[in-house]
């Protein structure tokens, strides 16, 4: 069972589409903001997605392979703190949601945490602070700036890409995670994850006409991650997982 956490009504309720028809795996779908949720709200879960958006980490996961049954957290805090397009408070803003975000890692003490943040936080010392509270707990941290183009995508769109693995609480990883038997893809997909960027955006231009239906799904697919991005991230981790764990 797994946990979405998305305060946006429109992209919750996307979740729960993609939940029923297979997309992505079964779960609870939160919208409480973050500062509400508490630590044993969390404790049945072996999934947890924060800032869940339109699942795009969720994915992700499943492109890498990742065992289903294997914990993770997820997180792309709110970008607008740092966004070249926003007023750049950085740490100042209400949006900084990482502090909150945080304090549930310090609780619950996930043994795997993956997390985004645009390129320009870096800037602002973002990654610094996110690895010295992680550090605290226990956690080795890692990070690398990738951009969507590094995967064929017609666009720079550079995000920084974080990994945290507790070097206390790390689960021991069954035969069924090895590369040969990992599972990809679903049996029954009912959408086609094969299409080529540029007809991908040809769809997302269109809905981009000012009517007021079509702003948020506008919008949720332009704040999401770019999932095969992610989805390297988290092989890279899991290929070198036992050398960085000793």
């Amino acid at each position: 069972m797994n946990y979405y956490n998305e305060i946006d009504p429109f992209a919750a309720q996307w979740l729960r589409n993609l939940i029923k028809v297979g997309l992505i795996p079964d779960g609870y779908v939160d919208e409480r903001a973050i500062q509400d949720v508490e630590a044993e709200d969390l404790e049945k879960y072996t999934q947890c997605h924060f800032f869940a958006g339109i699942a795009g980490w969720s994915y992700a996961l499943e492109l890498a392979g990742w065992p289903e049954d294997q914990q993770v957290w997820t997180g792309s805090p709110p970008c607008q703190p740092f966004s070249s397009a926003g007023k750049r408070k950085g740490m100042n803003d209400d949006r900084h949601l990482w502090p909150h975000f945080f304090s549930l890692i310090r609780e619950c003490q996930p043994p795997v945490i993956f997390g985004e943040q645009v390129a320009t936080a870096i800037g602002d010392s973002w990654f610094d602070y996110l690895q010295a509270d992680l550090e605290a707990e226990g956690y080795a941290t890692g990070m690398a700036v990738l951009p969507a183009c590094s995967v064929n995508a017609p666009h720079r769109r550079n995000r920084l890409w974080f990994v945290a693995y507790s070097i206390w609480n790390q689960q021991s990883w069954e035969k069924s995670c090895s590369r040969k038997t990992r599972r990809v893809g679903r049996k029954h997909e009912p959408v086609s994850w094969d299409r080529t960027w540029q007809s991908a955006l040809s769809e997302f231009r269109a809905l981009d006409d000012g009517i007021p239906r079509s702003v948020a799904g506008t919008d949720a697919a332009r704040n999401a991650i770019v999932p095969q991005v992610a989805a390297e991230i988290i092989k890279t981790y899991m290929d070198y997982k036992d050398e960085i764990s000793t």
